[in-house]
């Protein structure tokens, strides 16, 4: 950010120069005094400070302007002695030119000149200086905060652009997984069974309509993920009719929670793939949600065991896994197990 450019810091900073001279230079002046001053001198110290203040600004702003476009505040230790130099120049040329124009106010003012001697001329070199490194500490402060926020800022848009494109990435290997397996089952009975095709087809082609539209989304509620998990039931059981039976059991204030879509599919999908087609007389898988804890617990159970094997279940599993994580953080939970001969998953999602 360039904060030499930012209106409102020329305008706070102009007044903040003419009030730090008013303070320590008119007002002491003026009223920390035991006698009366005559009206011309009152009006000059006045004019003093407002001088001073308005001179040191534009100094100032020459300083201001090197470290907004000469110096990279991010690498200051490499810089300093630049930023020194320029310090101390600008210091100097403050010194040089602000005496004669305060002789010169002194002069139209009240009649004389300031009369200050050169040693209190050196005095006041020291006093400038401690009022400019006042000010180039709040500089340097309020320039560091604004990098660190910018920096900040950068590295939110940065992570929120990565998990998005993460999460499109993973969406693609969702879809693409379903598909091909649809596919290959309908060439399985395009030949043996035409009226099972066109079931199969149909059903396909309410599931594919379905991830499209949902592709976009990170979360839709969960009585949407459902009517698209009963397609992929109907499909799947053209497949291997009897051998795959299908229990649901969904708690009904559930219904309207969002949840990331095709999630349940997934795991539905490998139940039947990694479970129930492995199993020569089939078996079943069961779906259930539950509320509770301030907490949506999803769980698909199948029959059979809990292998990994390269064919397994793994990719799923780290889709799911990742998603989870890239949405919630640490906040959502994925546990997969066997129990009683049977393969369990669970997902744990806060309510939101």
């Amino acid at each position: 950010m360039k904060l030499s450019l930012n209106k409102y810091y020329i305008i706070f900073s102009l007044i903040g120069w003419v009030l730090l001279f008013t303070t320590t230079l008119a007002i002491p002046k003026i009223f920390i005094r035991s006698e009366e001053l005559e009206y011309k001198f009152k009006l000059y110290f006045w004019a003093e400070s407002v001088l001073c203040g308005v001179f040191a600004f534009l100094c100032s702003y020459i300083i201001s302007l090197f470290i907004d476009y000469k110096l990279n505040i991010t690498n200051l230790k490499q810089n300093i002695w630049k930023l020194i130099i320029v310090f101390v120049g600008v210091q100097l040329l403050y010194s040089l030119i602000i005496w004669p124009i305060l002789d010169t106010a002194a002069f139209h003012i009240r009649g004389t000149n300031t009369s200050v001697t050169f040693k209190g001329k050196i005095y006041n070199l020291f006093y400038f200086m401690t009022l400019f490194f006042v000010w180039f500490f709040v500089f340097l402060t309020i320039k560091i905060y604004h990098q660190l926020k910018s920096v900040q800022l950068k590295q939110i848009q940065l992570e929120s652009n990565l998990r998005e494109s993460q999460l499109n990435t993973l969406k693609g290997q969702i879809n693409p997984h379903f598909m091909f397996n649809s596919l290959n089952n309908i060439r399985g009975l395009i030949l043996e069974d035409v009226n099972k095709a066109r079931v199969l087809l149909t059903s396909l082609s309410e599931t594919l309509r379905y991830s499209l539209t949902k592709s976009d989304s990170n979360s839709i509620a969960l009585e949407d993920e459902l009517d698209m998990v009963e397609n992929y039931i109907a499909v799947s059981k053209i497949q291997f009719e009897d051998r795959l039976k299908f229990i649901k059991n969904i708690d009904e204030s559930s219904l309207n929670i969002k949840i990331p879509p095709m999630i349940i599919q997934m795991l539905i999908e490998n139940a039947i793939k990694h479970g129930v087609s492995n199993l020569k007389e089939g078996g079943k898988v069961s779906l259930s949600s539950k509320v509770a804890d301030n907490q949506l617990k999803l769980e698909v159970s199948n029959s059979g065991h809990l292998t990994q094997t390269k064919t397994g279940t793994q990719l799923g599993i780290q889709n799911i896994k990742r998603r989870l994580e890239l949405l919630y953080g640490d906040r959502a939970t994925f546990n997969l197990e066997e129990l009683n001969s049977n393969v369990v998953a669970t997902v744990k999602i806060p309510l939101q």
